[in-house]
């Protein structure tokens, strides 16, 4: 399975626009080649430069299984028109939240989870909830890297 960007390729920039800098907005995923039996997707989005330890900017779980990607600048409410539904990020808030590094230059792991049943968890949980309930539902694992450092 891999995950791409149309946005960026993999361990160079993140674009601006989709940065704290910018507009904020998640940028658009393309998923291929998912393992058969994929009942659903899971993604977190994780920055493990930041001074406090590993930030979570992302956690989106129970993206149908049919789906091919993520469009850009999707919502950031709790439960998405797909079904889709999102975690709470290390600034305590459901959706999307950009790269905005204190400094330096960081690296935004986007990983991707292939999963043979679908959560059916409530919208809000942590990375670490998450983490957990996937284990033992995870097929495969896509990961996509890319850099941001501010201005």
């Amino acid at each position: 399975m891999q995950l791409s960007s149309p946005a960026w390729k993999a361990g160079e920039p993140i674009p601006k626009k989709y940065t704290c800098d910018g507009e904020d907005r998640s940028p658009p995923l393309r998923i291929l080649g998912a393992p058969a039996g994929t009942a659903a997707f899971a993604l977190v989005v994780t920055d493990p430069d930041a001074p406090s330890g590993t930030f979570v900017h992302w956690t989106l779980y129970d993206i149908p299984g049919r789906a091919l990607g993520l469009p850009e600048g999707l919502p950031r409410d709790p439960t998405l028109p797909d079904g889709s539904r999102q975690g709470k990020t290390s600034w305590g808030r459901v959706g999307y939240g950009g790269p905005c590094p204190p400094g330096g230059r960081h690296r935004y792991f986007f990983r991707l989870h292939a999963l043979k049943a679908p959560l059916r968890a409530p919208p809000g949980l942590t990375a670490e909830a998450l983490e957990k309930a996937l284990s033992p539902l995870t097929l495969e694992v896509a990961e996509l890297m890319g850099t941001y450092s501010r201005p």
